[in-house]
């Protein structure tokens, strides 16, 4: 009888307060390292930081693409600048030209 009455409140006194430090650790582990935890926090501000970045990124990149295409529209076309990149691209002349050869190395300015 009186190593049972021992045992039973050596487990009552230690029972309750490692169940509650367990507790404790695990609360803690999981605010720190837990799916919602200062952790994943981090990780989750990154993904936003690159998010941000992807979107001023689109956006430059679409501002240039609108810039191109009201380029072609028929007013901002001029039909001399057209045939002179036109010639320039496929390496063609107009008969009317005066065409200057140069040196492959010579510096053109």
């Amino acid at each position: 009888m009186q190593l049972g009455r021992i045992v039973r409140r050596a487990v009552n006194a230690v029972l309750p307060p490692s169940v509650f430090l367990a507790l404790t650790g695990y609360f803690c582990w999981q605010a720190t390292q837990g799916a919602h935890g200062l952790k994943s926090y981090h990780e989750q501000l990154h993904l936003l930081d690159e998010a941000h970045e992807s979107q001023v990124n689109a956006v430059t990149e679409q501002a240039a693409w609108r810039r191109r295409v009201s380029g072609l529209s028929e007013g901002a076309l001029n039909a001399d600048i057209l045939d002179e990149r036109a010639r320039a691209m496929l390496n063609l002349a107009n008969p009317n030209d005066i065409v200057v050869p140069y040196d492959k190395h010579a510096q053109l300015f």
